[in-house]
């Protein structure tokens, strides 16, 4: 029987999650045979540093699978495009799967995320629903009906740069086990071809200041019951505005776990939130007089004194059904989600429909976004840079406006024909 071509075949999924690929440290096996029905030499090298080196991310759910996403593709055009292994390709081999990733076969492109593996009878089987690529809708499209075509598959700019990181990491990683002899994605010298330099400010995605009046309005309306969920709901919305929370950094997982305690009072009685961010990296957010409000009337709500002892271990965001914290990303999402859609009802009522339109394409971090573009206003930027986290500078100052308002006013006059 003759093989099919595999641009016209989906390939099975080779890597599982972090719970479910065991210590590869401790494993001697690492047969590809299942995953390839022809031989590439040193393929079972190729699955066992990549177990190794994915296993070294086993404290970040998020980064590992930002990883494995990458370096999966690799091997799937590497194993079953070229049929070569990963320590054999060269620089214009990286170009070549570039261009690739830039336009993969139908076959490779799904319309919605899947996991890559289903437990069946204590069995882990391969989901035939996955993909390596996966196109998606924003989030005003989907609400509109418009329908997903494959064709129209185009990586973002960041996808690439993230290809590019962390291809190179993984390079590195390669070099230091002795199994290659440079680093492929490095040698690549005009990146231009793929990464387009953009001169321009990146445009920072946030709500209005009436937006976010709206938007707030609406959740402290839903806690006017005094119910623990409404007044959960709204304790949410402050953390995210008033502390430029990320969403990953309320929930608990194998990072951390957000207890009332993270609210500490320093010698000065000054209070601070301490924080396990991105990159698993810890930092103090500045609590403010009116984000110390909303902490005691959430703990209020729940029959607690009004501030925190320093050894407090209660969840940050409890579950309203069970026990314990919320662990999941999406239910804060759709909290959020819920607070966007109220207000912009409330005010497409009140006449303000154009300005609500934005509501309807707003997520969650926007409001991490908002927060900080407010901040600046009038804060020194070093003490914003350091409550959101940034790494640098500038960062923080694609949030300013100034620079962007006082470079338009000074060019709003100039006269295209001079007038007598």
């Amino acid at each position: 029987m003759p093989i099919m071509n595999p641009k016209r075949q989906s390939p099975m999924p080779i890597i599982d999650n972090l719970t479910h690929i065991g210590n590869p440290f401790k494993q001697t096996n690492f047969s590809t045979d299942r995953y390839l029905n022809h031989k590439v030499s040193q393929s079972d090298i190729d699955l066992e540093y990549a177990l190794k080196f994915l296993y070294s991310f086993n404290g970040s759910t998020a980064t590992y699978n930002s990883y494995r996403k990458e370096i999966e593709r690799l091997i799937q055009w590497s194993w079953r495009i070229e049929k070569v292994s990963i320590l054999s390709l060269r620089r214009e081999s990286i170009e070549e799967f570039l261009r690739f990733c830039f336009n993969p076969p139908m076959a490779w492109i799904g319309t919605k995320h899947v996991s890559r593996f289903k437990t069946k009878n204590g069995e882990r089987l391969t989901n035939t629903d996955w993909r390596p690529f996966v196109i998606t809708l924003s989030k005003t499209a989907f609400r509109t009906g418009v329908e997903l075509d494959p064709k129209q598959f185009c990586p973002s700019q960041a996808s690439i740069k993230a290809t590019f990181s962390i291809l190179s990491s993984f390079y590195e990683y390669l070099i230091q086990e002795d199994l290659v002899q440079s680093n492929p994605v490095k040698l690549i010298k005009q990146k231009s071809k793929f990464i387009r330099k953009d001169s321009c400010k990146p445009i920072v995605r946030r709500i209005s200041k009436l937006q976010w009046d709206y938007v707030l309005e609406t959740a402290e309306l839903a806690g006017t019951d005094q119910t623990f969920e409404q007044e959960r709901t709204l304790f949410i919305m402050n953390c995210l505005f008033a502390m430029y929370l990320r969403i990953s950094e309320l929930v608990a997982d194998e990072r951390s776990s957000p207890v009332m305690s993270d609210f500490k009072k320093d010698r000065d009685g000054n209070w601070w939130f301490h924080v396990i961010g991105k990159g698993n990296k810890s930092r103090s957010v500045t609590v403010c007089n009116d984000m110390l409000k909303a902490l005691k009337r959430y703990r209020k709500a729940q029959g607690l004194s009004p501030l925190p002892s320093p050894d407090e271990q209660l969840p940050l965001i409890s579950k309203i059904k069970g026990k314990g914290p919320v662990t999941s990303t999406r239910q804060i999402r759709r909290i959020v989600q819920d607070c966007f859609d109220g207000a912009y009802q409330r005010m497409k009522a009140d006449g303000l429909k154009d300005d609500a339109s934005d509501l309807k394409a707003a997520t969650v971090h926007w409001l991490r976004h908002t927060g900080i573009s407010e901040d600046v206003k009038f804060r020194p930027r070093e003490h914003v840079r350091d409550d959101a986290g940034h790494a640098s500078m500038a960062t923080t100052d694609r949030y300013v406006d100034s620079d962007l308002r006082e470079r338009h006013a000074s060019g709003k006059q100039k006269r295209i024909k001079e007038v007598f």
